[in-house]
């Protein structure tokens, strides 16, 4: 394996890494944030939503930019927007001004979100193998460093008008540094004409693609908002220990993305999706019907281990199908599982006015079943085998 390459996944990482960090910094730091600008709880939710708005938007761009121009160009700059755009929220003094800086936040991470898992596709083809889920599981671990780091400075008293922007100033840093090592852009179409080139359609299996990240991205929404409260509120655990409902999730989450590609290597993606979405059904149903903090511990934990390796699949799948268009097709997987992930928690609440929360978390429960039965989209198109030269056509 060439010295080139290895500095590349080495950087894809801290890129990974990088936006884990980041973005968990702000979520540790939003109550300050929501405290500084004396807004409600009401107002807050709704100004959340033009970080999401942001996160499209960046998506939906970056993914075209970066077949144009390259993921190399493309990651280091997701990246610079999205850190120095965390020293805005620190900043805001109003409602409207902190929404204009979650716009700009989210429109990085989701410039960086695309671009890196772009390059990451691109790395991955240079070493021949899977390791697309060990880059997620980097960035779960970023998550992790901010909840510890942002825990850490708000016990010393730290502002956010102070911990925000040094953590801005980091992440230039790591752009800077790990920007050289990202491997060049290869141009698409270099042995066909500009004259020849036409618009492709969107290929129906990139939108299975993205259906299925819609899909169990919207689980792991619910996981993330809704454990807690699923152990709290059903049943009737103290609040610290519905904390570790979502713990157990996310430690899963990790660890699961840390072996996935050594078995994706060995058994395929397809079968990491099947059995990994029929695992986390199977964990889920347990977590909603067990009825003690043992069972839902457990089933939210086997709910992290089934959905670790699936959407990686997704992102990896989308980025081999077409080489040329390898950031669009990223961007579409990534732009409508985001979606997921922000629908999730929303739909959760308005079930439970008709049934109980363990019951509505079995709508979960049946995308995951759906999920594992779709999973043969996985399967790369064959490709058509060509007529040895000279060969009559029939």
């Amino acid at each position: 394996m060439s010295r080139t390459l290895r500095a590349a996944r080495l950087a894809t990482f801290s890129f990974f890494a990088l936006n884990g960090f980041v973005m968990g910094v702000w979520i540790v730091h939003i109550p300050a944030v929501e405290q500084r600008t004396g807004i409600g709880h009401a107002a807050l939710g709704s100004l959340l939503l033009l970080l999401g708005a942001g996160a499209f938007l960046g998506m939906r761009l970056a993914g075209p930019l970066t077949d144009r121009i390259g993921s190399h160009r493309t990651v280091p700059a997701g990246a610079a927007v999205c850190s120095a755009a965390l020293v805005l929220p620190a900043l805001a003094g109003q409602a409207w001004t902190l929404g204009a800086a979650l716009f700009v936040l989210g429109f990085g991470n989701g410039c960086l979100d695309v671009a890196m898992n772009t390059h990451a596709v691109q790395v991955e083809r240079g070493y021949g193998r899977p390791v697309m889920s060990a880059f997620h599981a980097v960035f779960s671990v970023g998550g992790v460093f901010a909840a510890v780091g942002g825990a850490l400075t708000l016990a010393l008293g730290w502002s956010a008008a102070v911990t925000l922007p040094a953590v801005s100033g980091l992440g230039l840093l790591v752009t800077a540094l790990s920007a050289p090592a990202l491997l060049p852009h290869t141009a698409p179409d270099v042995e066909r004409p500009a004259a020849t080139r036409v618009k492709r359609r969107t290929p129906g299996r990139i939108w299975a693609l993205a259906a299925l990240a819609f899909a169990l991205m919207l689980c792991e929404g619910v996981a993330n908002d809704w454990s807690a409260l699923h152990v709290r509120d059903v049943l009737d655990a103290p609040a610290a220990t519905a904390a570790l409902a979502y713990g157990a999730y996310s430690t899963a989450m990790t660890a699961g993305r840390l072996v996935t590609d050594r078995v994706v290597a060995r058994a395929g993606a397809v079968f990491v999706v099947r059995y990994g979405a029929l695992l986390a059904g199977a964990g889920l149903t347990a977590a909603a019907l067990g009825g003690s903090v043992p069972a839902a511990l457990a089933g939210w934990t086997a709910f992290g281990v089934g959905l670790s390796g699936c959407v990686p699949q997704f992102f990896s799948a989308a980025g081999h199908a077409d080489r040329d268009s390898s950031g669009a097709n990223v961007s579409r997987v990534a732009g409508l599982g985001y979606l997921g992930m922000l629908a999730g928690p929303a739909v959760i609440g308005p079930l439970t006015r008709l049934v109980p929360l363990n019951l509505a978390l079995l709508l979960p429960v049946a995308l995951c079943l759906a999920a594992a039965g779709a999973a043969g989209v996985l399967r790369p198109a064959p490709v058509p085998s060509q007529a040895p030269a000279g060969a009559a056509a029939p």
